[in-house]
């Protein structure tokens, strides 16, 4: 009788790859999230288009884009509070994440942040199967009726504005985002890095620069106090788990970004949300957000992130086991990332001359655009700033230039 073999259950060379890939894939969206105006996607497609050469299965070519995605949504926060220019998943957090800076609490948002993202991995082991098996069950029906949902959302978002001057402000940025999408959203730049595109430039316009712009006439940031956390365990817990449900839905949904997901979660919340509520919340639904794109390409087969894009592209299987694997380690990662580095950034900043720093930022931003879509991108780039100085120069929020998304898809529809 022949003794029983003994099968290991991980293959130590695949589970040392998976490691590595993770790793690179956790630091490629380390540098994306801590350099303003860049995006994981960008990193994303560049693997992408590598990935034929790449010494690795597509399987784990995916991982690092995964691992990228998720760590970047963890620390895009920090320059969004150092600098003020953030993605458009994190716009709508800016003003509240800089008032706490501006009141000597930006370190303390730091950790708000951090919290929220990585609470938001927690709540999707958990929301997983019932929001996916109720957005299947709905899907045909949701699509179906999108561009009423679409409109639904910009009205209830201007109308949402506290002050007729707000309103009209609010609507004017969504119509001049939305008409500024629909003439270039749809042009492919020639531009230096073939991972580039339109949108960069026009997210950098829109959330980046008037920040900047507007920054340059303040007194930088100002000293800052402890890091401990002011706000109940239940109240983060409970804005957290808000966020992350709003994060999961919109992962389904075309066109519906984190941002404009987080207003409508925030406004549904008892008892109203103080600035720490929306850090959390806006952090809980970026991250779920990248998360749930990942189960949207598994139930329906649309990817909803520019990195779900680039990962389809490499025609890596969807093996969600491995891959939730990746997002839990990734998720552990970026949240000590942003701890480690978080307020580091905040005190070389805070010693910085914000008025060299805003124009060397906002240079960066130029050269980012210009490499990712050319001569048409710094075009693109100075439109966009433009417009982005209307809704808060009326009292209005930053979220309503999401037309830029908005539109096009509506008209697309």
């Amino acid at each position: 009788m022949e003794p029983l073999g003994v099968q290991p259950v991980l293959d130590p060379e695949l589970t040392l790859l998976t490691l590595a890939c993770i790793g690179v894939g956790s630091a490629m969206g380390a540098i994306s999230g801590l350099i303003p105006g860049l995006h994981a996607n960008n990193f994303a497609l560049v693997l992408a288009s590598f990935a034929p050469t790449v010494p690795a299965s597509p399987l784990l070519v995916g991982v690092a884009m995964l691992s990228a995605g998720v760590v970047h949504t963890f620390v895009n926060a920090v320059p969004a509070l150092a600098l003020g220019v953030p993605d458009a998943e994190t716009a709508v957090t800016t003003l509240p994440a800089h008032r706490l800076v501006q009141q000597g609490r930006g370190e303390e948002a730091i950790r708000l942040t951090a919290l929220g993202s990585l609470l938001a991995v927690c709540c999707g082991a958990v929301l997983a199967i019932p929001v996916t098996r109720g957005m299947e069950a709905n899907y045909p029906t949701i699509m179906a009726h999108m561009e009423l949902l679409l409109v639904a959302v910009v009205v209830a978002m201007i109308v949402a504005e506290p002050t007729r001057r707000a309103q009209i402000g609010g609507a004017i940025g969504m119509g001049t985002s939305a008409l500024l999408g629909a003439v270039t959203l749809s042009i492919d730049p020639a531009a230096p890095l073939d991972a580039g595109g339109m949108l960069a430039p026009l997210f950098a316009g829109l959330f980046g620069a008037p920040i900047l712009l507007d920054a340059m006439a303040g007194g930088g940031i100002p000293d800052q106090q402890d890091p401990k956390i002011r706000s109940t365990r239940r109240r983060v817990l409970a804005t957290a788990a808000a966020g992350a449900l709003a994060g999961a839905v919109v992962g389904y949904l075309p066109g519906i970004s984190a941002a404009i997901a987080a207003v409508a979660v925030l406004a549904l919340l008892p008892g109203g949300v103080d600035d720490r509520g929306y850090v959390v919340a806006t952090s809980g639904v970026d991250t779920a957000n990248t998360i749930f794109a990942l189960f949207a390409l598994s139930a329906i087969g649309q990817p909803r992130t520019g990195v779900m894009v680039a990962f389809q592209e490499t025609g890596a299987p969807v093996d969600l086991p491995l891959l939730l694997a990746a997002v839990a380690l990734s998720g552990v990662i970026g949240f000590l990332i942003v701890l480690t580095v978080g307020d580091w950034y905040l005190q070389v900043v805070g010693g910085a001359d914000y008025r060299v720093l805003s124009v060397s930022v906002i240079a960066l931003l130029i050269v980012l655009s210009a490499l990712l879509a050319g001569p048409i991108g710094i075009a693109a780039f100075g439109v966009a700033t433009l417009i982005g100085l209307i809704p808060p120069h009326l009292g209005a929020r930053r979220v309503h230039l999401m037309g830029v998304l908005i539109g096009p898809l509506v008209l697309s529809l």
